[in-house]
């Protein structure tokens, strides 16, 4: 389920991966794996809780049975209010108790680190939206399908035949070095969410990851400044060098 926690992470760096890992897998499964999420969510079925893996992955099953757990265990019995809420309501509630429970085990990891390591474990988590920001903006956006979304750029990363990175900055649907068939399997390098035309996407320069603006919290006008992009990830990896 959670994973045990003899194979706990126990740097900065290995508990944030965790953790990114974790929360990729809730974000997954309140929104390209919703339909699968909420029918497993029988409220007929016993206590059921919804674990991020640590591998990405997602799962619904009941709850360990060690008292007290070997680590911190998410909300229970999310399914026995499915039935009496709106189903978008009760989604943002799960998604709030995720967010609770995936900081609570990021820091039950970080326990015996020192104060300046879970200050900069928190930063590094910070950088992300939460799991219910997600929700809230995707609600957003099915709630006003009309918005035009042809003036959001979009970072393009491209190699010259001397194998040097350069950038290109296109409105989505105008660009000439790729179209949107390029990226129909493109899968943000955070929230691991499908490639969409109609949202801002920014690419990496280093590893060449993609990822939803909001993911990485960058704005096209933002992205404008930038000339070369570093992800989360990267940044951090820079900074540990």
């Amino acid at each position: 389920m959670a994973g045990p926690v003899s194979s706990a992470p126990r740097t900065v760096e290995d508990i944030y991966k965790d953790y990114a890992a974790r929360r990729a897998g809730l974000v997954r499964a309140l929104t390209s794996d919703v339909d699968g999420f909420y029918s497993m969510c029988d409220p007929e079925k016993e206590n059921l809780c919804l674990y991020g893996l640590p591998n990405g992955g997602w799962e619904v099953s009941l709850p360990v049975e060690e008292v007290p757990p070997e680590m911190p265990e998410p909300a229970l019995g999310i399914n026995f209010a499915r039935d009496g809420m709106r189903r978008r309501d009760w989604l943002s509630l799960v998604a709030v108790h995720s967010d609770a429970w995936l900081v609570s085990v990021a820091f039950f990891f970080a326990a015996k680190l020192n104060g300046n390591d879970r200050k900069r474990l928190f930063n590094m988590i910070n950088d992300h939206p939460s799991v219910y920001e997600i929700m809230a903006d995707r609600k957003g956006r099915e709630n006003n399908p009309g918005v035009d979304n042809s003036s959001k750029s979009r970072h393009s990363t491209k190699r010259s035949n001397d194998g040097k990175i350069k950038n290109s900055r296109v409105a989505v649907g105008e660009c000439r070095y790729e179209n949107d068939e390029d990226h129909s399997e493109t899968l943000c390098g955070s929230c691991s969410g499908l490639y969409n035309s109609s949202e801002f996407w920014i690419g990496c320069d280093i590893c060449e990851r993609w990822f939803h603006g909001k993911c990485v919290r960058i704005t096209p006008a933002k992205a404008e400044q930038i000339k070369h992009y570093k992800c989360p990830d990267c940044s951090y990896k820079k900074s540990r060098q």
